[in-house]
């Protein structure tokens, strides 16, 4: 910035841990600093300002918010320069990539002028001004906003939207700078783990460190405990250096501490839990690190959608469909977490959200009329017993499983009233949990602790004790409990995703949801919020 001690800004704001570029270095004392005349801006200088620099054009409904709020006074300079906070955000600008994002400003190049002491030619303080605050629009939208909701909804994202109002954001962001750094009220708290995890993996990349583990195709087989061979060692150095190993041994021989270093990378990949590395590992291993810190990218992405109000809820269901898993959150902690598998490629599970109000004990399915046109009715034309054999009845011209064990929606459901017809149920198919990729439903969420589920849920409930859900459990008939606080239900996305011991999972792209994603933020056709 002209004329502004670049030493005192380090020393006010150390915390941000980044610095300016080499240009900025040579600063001249604050008290020689040049005097600011009055800005003047009015509804006029902002229209002209956006003819001039026509690629802003976007951001001009909310600058024009923003001074209408502020009454139009000028927000980055003070009496005699460009303030702190306007230098703060120009350099969090300079750094977006720490954000995954790869959005440019438009006219970055003017902008720098302004903050380049060597540079001797200076925009006009009014297009500074606005400058500065079509940044700021253009940095809060990337980072707080993301996607926008239109765009949400074509590629099948049907969770609440997030609402902002970028004015009450800059004026918070004012008052306490330090929220530009971490704010669990602007961003999902999962997105500031996902982000340390970016760190983490960019460093491993910048390093060498993420070598390929090589092996002979032809003579390949799989590694056990107690084997010896030149990729066990190799195999050892990448767990070491994802933290799933403490030390790094060197060693080419499978032994304890390997299994346990095994162990842990596969619990974060929703692999099956054994110790056998097999060629289906080895290519994982393989994949390029430059596919991972994609992964999280999109993932913070995701992030910028979800409305903040929801980690802060106190009791919520979340289901992740890469991960097959739900999570019942109470109190702000994980009550319990079940297995679940999910919709098929042709019945894909809907990314949406809902309001649990009732629980249903040894419930009737209702076959859906897809299911008896494209399949039921070639069962009974081959086999006049069918409904019968699989304890069905016809029920006012529609097909239903009676009660009981064996019913496909298992022993209870929990409804929550949506115009996709999705819930979740148990199972009688409890085999299917054994296999790592679980896309087996027509669309709903079938879950494998579903009993402890209901007890969970009901636990606080003196009208549902274990015996009264036990016996309603019991398949003899249908038996609904309505709740008494309506839960709310999330159904997302996320295909890496960190612990709060900060170890990362990564999930498969069951739905190619990722490609997609990526396609539409960092494809050369699409620039997004550029």
């Amino acid at each position: 910035m002209r004329n502004f001690t670049f030493s005192l800004i380090i020393t006010a704001v150390s915390f941000f841990a980044f610095s300016f570029t080499s240009n900025t270095k040579n600063k001249a004392d604050l008290t020689n600093r040049k005097t600011v005349s009055i800005i003047a801006i009015d509804a006029a200088s902002i229209n002209a300002f956006f003819k001039k620099y026509p690629k802003l054009k976007k951001y001009q409904k909310d600058v024009e918010d923003i001074y209408k709020a502020k009454q139009y006074q000028s927000i980055w300079y003070d009496e005699k320069s460009i303030t702190e906070f306007g230098a703060l955000l120009y350099q969090k600008v300079n750094v977006l990539k720490d954000q995954g994002i790869e959005a440019k400003m438009p006219y970055k190049d003017i902008i720098d002028q302004a903050f380049n002491e060597s540079d001797n030619i200076e925009p006009p303080q009014i297009d500074t001004e606005l400058l500065l605050t079509s940044m700021y629009v253009f940095y809060a939208s990337n980072v707080y906003s993301g996607v926008d909701p239109t765009t949400l909804k074509k590629i099948g994202w049907f969770l609440p939207a997030k609402s902002i109002s970028y004015s009450r954001i800059l004026d918070s962001l004012i008052v306490d700078s330090n929220r530009l750094n971490e704010d669990d009220y602007l961003l999902f708290a999962q997105y500031y783990k996902l982000q340390d995890a970016l760190k983490k993996y960019r460093q491993i990349e910048k390093d060498g460190l993420w070598q390929k583990i090589t092996i002979d195709s032809a003579t390949y087989r799989d590694m056990r405990p107690d084997t010896t061979a030149p990729a066990i060692k190799e195999i050892r150095q990448r767990l070491y250096v994802l933290g799933d190993l403490k030390q790094d041994s060197k060693s080419n021989f499978y032994d304890r501490e390997l299994m346990d270093g095994v162990m842990n990378y596969k619990k974060r990949h929703g692999l099956t839990l054994n110790y056998i590395i097999n060629r289906d590992h080895i290519k994982q291993f393989n994949e390029p690190i430059e596919k991972r810190i994609k992964t999280i990218m999109l993932n913070m992405e995701r992030c910028r959608w979800i409305p903040t109000k929801l980690a802060r809820a106190n009791e919520y269901v979340m289901v992740n469909i890469p991960s097959f898993r739900v999570i019942y959150v109470k109190d702000g902690k994980y009550d319990l977490v079940s297995d679940i598998f999910v919709g098929n490629r042709l019945s894909e599970t809907v990314i949406f959200s809902g309001n649990m109000d009732r629980i249903v004990f040894s419930p009737y399915w209702y076959v859906p009329n897809s299911i008896i046109q494209n399949e039921l009715k070639l069962q009974i034309a081959s086999n006049k017993n069918y409904l019968a054999e699989h304890n069905m009845e016809w029920n006012g011209g529609k097909v239903r499983q009676k009660p009981g064990p064996k019913n496909s929606l298992g022993l209870v459901k929990f409804m929550f009233p949506n115009p996709n017809d999705i819930y979740m149920h148990d199972t009688p198919a409890k085999s299917l949990f054994q296999f790592e990729n679980r896309t087996f439903s027509h669309g709903c969420i079938n879950v494998k602790e579903a009993r402890e589920l209901a007890l969970h849920i009901l636990k606080d409930d003196p009208d549902w004790p274990v015996d009264k859900i036990d016996k309603a459990m019991s398949g003899e008939k249908e038996t609904t409990c309505m709740l008494k606080r309506k839960i709310p239900v999330y159904i997302g996305y996320f295909t890496a995703w960190v612990q709060d011991n900060g170890e990362i999972n990564f999930f498969p792209d069951v739905y190619n949801r990722d490609e997609s994603l990526d396609k539409l933020l960092y494809s050369d056709a699409v620039t997004m919020k550029d």
